[in-house]
């Protein structure tokens, strides 16, 4: 099993990265927020370990980008132990939460109990809106039995709006979720990315699922 500590302060990150190592597990270490987003796009891991206070990109951005793309489990390890702070880690897609200080034998139980779940999740759900439907563990896309052939970041963002089925998404929120977080906001990228999208998986089609409302963001649904 290969798992990606994100933690900034070393001693920590080294306590944890030794002491899972000793059970057998293989661990990569990100110090940033941003390191460790990359390493979590360039590899597989089962699960990801993520503190809330990073550098350049704090664990909710990280977590809420890894959940728009990726099913892999998130247990966030944190000092922040409001309320407020253990919902808002579950609302955006975290798997467990548990509070520092903590005690390793925990750790252990809590991680083998969310690798468990993976297990059981290891080809992830195809989602379908309509004729369309989009397989995250092979990366493939169909419409109407057609594959449809995508780029990674029309995957992404395909994917993106398929989670997000019938909810509006402002321009802002789906850069923050399919682009770098140092993205020229003022760039049409998702005009240009949506236009492209269209031409793949709605203008072959007599129903369209992509929708544009004008001024607010881009909705995926059916509509009869």
């Amino acid at each position: 099993m290969r798992l990606l500590i994100i933690e900034d302060e070393p001693r920590t990150a080294d306590y944890l990265q030794q002491g899972l190592r000793e059970n057998g597990y293989v661990v990569d270490c990100a110090y940033t927020g941003t390191d460790g987003l990359h390493l979590a796009r360039q590899h597989s891991y089962d699960l990801v370990i993520l503190d809330v206070n990073l550098p350049e990109l704090d664990g909710w951005g990280v977590l809420q980008r890894l959940r728009a793309e990726s099913s892999t489990r998130i247990m966030m390890l944190t000092a922040h132990g409001r309320l407020a702070d253990r919902v808002k880690g579950l609302d955006l897609g975290a798997d467990d939460y548990l509070l520092k200080p903590f005690e390793f034998p925990e750790l252990l139980a809590r991680i083998r109990s969310l690798l468990r779940r993976n297990d059981q999740h290891l080809q992830p759900d195809t989602l379908k809106v309509a004729d369309l439907e989009l397989d995250p563990g092979r990366h493939r896309a169909w419409r109407g039995g057609q594959r449809i052939d995508l780029t990674a970041k029309e995957f992404t963002l395909l994917h993106l709006l398929m989670r997000q089925s019938g909810e509006v998404l402002s321009r802002t929120q789906i850069i923050s979720l399919v682009w770098d977080m140092n993205f020229d906001c003022d760039t049409n990228v998702v005009e240009v990315s949506i236009r492209r999208l269209r031409a793949k998986i709605d203008d072959p089609f007599d129903n369209k699922l992509i929708h544009t409302l004008r001024g607010v963001g881009y909705v995926l649904e059916a509509r009869t």
